[in-house]
């Protein structure tokens, strides 16, 4: 027989009302006593019945992740950690992709599927303000990836600072004496915030460390896929090799690394390669990608946190919260052979 809450309550000597306060995580229980609790909980096996504490609190337990392109591992990793953190709420994450389609976004924001989700973190790239300032749904959401329009939003809001993190990218290839450092992944259309913001990290990066900038360096992409990168390397070393490029995300820097390759470019030696996001492929490449490593375990757990806060009847005021990345030096960028 399924254990009860009154089974946890009678085992570590607490009232039920106590073992609520536990398994809902409210803070006002003493150390001594939820230990207790956790302990009976543990040698019971027991599980609060989710389906039964959705309906007392009229919601389903179900929340939405909304993202441009599921083919990215970015996203895809990203998706795992979502789902992850949601996980420890009880939560289940249904996931929708868009493809950085305007229209498709919009149909997120609307509302559309209201009735079966509590709140949603959604990820955009064609929206824009003036999307957002017309949403009437009171459907939670949390905003990931970059901010969008100029004023202040209403809608709490997850990322990185995209210019410094390219900029640290950049610089560490002009330490390492390279001054013909190439930019694979700017796009020319109205949604590439990312890229824009990447570019002018690289661009300050050039000046800071006083090497000239070359627009010929700067080679634009449709999107951000292996062929991409691949197409875009050709292209560089067609017009004059560089002897470093800083490339938008890991799979242009994975198609970028398999050109040089084809072509006979020693990597790092004639050509280093910087990627950015730190997906698993590029920790299994040959040679192991260096890159900008985002926090996304914490981008996820953020996000989840500002939903619940949101679901709880939290504050009114949006949260801006950037999440830490580092640099991940591996063989593509160290000559020594250490990497």
């Amino acid at each position: 027989m399924r254990p009860r809450l009154k089974d946890v309550a009678e085992l570590a000597g607490v009232s039920i009302k106590t073992v609520s306060n536990v398994v809902n995580d409210y803070p006002h229980v003493s150390d001594e006593t939820r230990a207790r609790v956790e302990a009976a909980i543990a040698e019971l096996s027991y599980r609060p019945n989710l389906s039964a504490r959705s309906l007392r609190a009229g919601r389903s337990g179900v929340v939405a992740l909304a993202v441009p392109d599921l083919d990215n591992p970015y996203f895809a990793e990203l998706a795992t950690n979502v789902i992850e953190a949601a996980d420890r709420r009880g939560w289940t994450v249904l996931i929708d992709q868009t493809r950085g389609d305007r229209a498709k976004e919009r149909v997120v924001i609307s509302g559309i599927r209201d009735h079966l989700i509590d709140g949603l973190l959604f990820s955009p790239l064609a929206l824009t303000g003036k999307d957002l300032a017309g949403r009437d749904e009171r459907t939670p959401m949390v905003l990931l990836g970059e901010r969008i329009g100029t004023g202040r939003s209403p809608y709490d809001h997850v990322g990185i600072d995209n210019v410094a993190a390219a900029r640290a990218a950049t610089l560490h290839l002009a330490e390492r004496g390279r001054r013909r450092i190439a930019a694979i992944g700017v796009q020319r259309t109205a949604a590439a915030a990312t890229g824009r913001l990447r570019l002018k990290g690289y661009q300050q990066a050039l000046a800071e460390a006083g090497v000239p900038a070359d627009p010929s360096l700067v080679a634009p992409v449709a999107r951000w896929g292996r062929a991409d990168g691949a197409e875009a390397m050709s292209r560089l070393l067609d017009s004059g090799a560089p002897d470093a490029v800083f490339c938008f995300n890991d799979t242009l820097a994975l198609g970028a690394l398999r050109t040089l390759l084809k072509r006979g470019y020693e990597v790092p030696g004639e050509v280093m390669v910087m990627g950015f996001d730190d997906i698993q492929d590029g920790r299994f490449a040959t040679p192991t990608l260096s890159t900008v490593a985002p926090d996304k375990a914490l981008i996820a757990q953020s996000a989840v946190d500002l939903l619940a806060s949101r679901l709880s009847g939290g504050t009114d005021r949006a949260h801006e919260v950037c999440v830490p990345h580092r640099l991940a030096f591996r063989e593509s960028t160290d000559v020594t052979g250490k990497g």
